[in-house]
């Protein structure tokens, strides 16, 4: 593992980090902020998953973050969206290739070589971030925004009992029916479409819902609602009888913006449920 930078934040330090990722078959990046108190003994841990065209560097910059788990005494990953590098394939189109990873398992060539990020978030960078960081990896939560709602939500309800807590901002919640999913599984995944289903947040809410609290915030001005598809979600959460919170946004659209403004709760929201754990 190399050491990109380590800054001092709020106390603790924000730290960017590269290593060679077997998952992946490339190189890959990410930030880690832990708070004064990873000093002293292990904190507890919050993933945040960022949308589509972003880096590990537009929530860890945008987000405002920092300062929220701070004051709770929580360590922030900001993992990438994607492989990177030039062997890595990709695609013209924004919504597929570099910084698009939907966090599944490729399956289909070109992506297959690559593109293997829910393997690498599951299992490969929380193996990483324990062997190296004063990190309690019993007390874990998810968030992110966009794409990376989606992988939050598909990464807390596929894998019962690791993560404490899950939230969302602006998620893409029914990718089976929606142009923001089909393109993609249909890419990364193939044509069969009983292969997407353990990555639509819709269909296992229904299904299995989540042994915990979730929290979803969508903005009730973004321009991208149609493709989002809020109300599936939120029908099956009351479906389901889901312990959680679905709060629409009056005015909020879907930029970082509308993250920052309720990052606050969001940080609060898990660190209610990473000490009461």
């Amino acid at each position: 593992m190399k050491t990109i930078s380590e800054n001092a934040c709020f106390g603790g330090t924000q730290g960017v980090y590269s290593h060679a990722s077997d998952t992946c078959g490339c190189d890959m990046t990410f930030g880690l902020f832990l708070p004064a108190e990873a000093q002293d003994g292990p904190v507890p841990v919050l993933w945040y998953l960022s949308g589509l065209t972003c880096t590990h560097e537009n929530a860890m910059t945008k987000a405002g973050a920092q300062a929220w788990a701070a004051e709770h005494g929580i360590a922030l990953v900001f993992p990438d969206t994607s492989p990177r590098g030039e062997a890595v394939a990709d695609h013209d189109a924004y919504d597929l290739g570099k910084g698009a990873g939907f966090y599944v398992n490729a399956t289909q060539d070109p992506w297959a070589a690559h593109y293997q990020m829910w393997d690498y978030l599951a299992e490969e960078l929380p193996a990483l971030l324990s062997e190296n960081f004063a990190l309690d990896m019993e007390r874990q939560g998810i968030t992110g925004h966009s794409m990376g709602g989606h992988g939050a939500l598909t990464l807390a309800m596929n894998l019962p009992g690791r993560f404490l807590s899950v939230s969302a901002f602006a998620p893409i919640t029914h990718p089976t029916a929606s142009d923001w999913g089909k393109k993609q599984l249909t890419a990364y995944l193939g044509a069969d479409e009983s292969t997407w289903t353990k990555h639509d947040s819709t269909l296992l809410m229904r299904e299995k819902g989540f042994d915990g609290p979730v929290l979803i915030d969508q903005g009730a001005s973004d321009q991208f609602l149609d493709l989002l598809m809020p109300e599936a979600l939120a029908e099956a959460m009351a479906a389901k009888r889901q312990q959680g919170s679905f709060r629409m946004q009056p005015g909020y659209d879907h930029s970082y913006f509308f993250v920052a403004s309720f990052m606050e709760d969001h940080v609060a929201f898990h660190a209610d449920a990473l000490y009461a754990g």
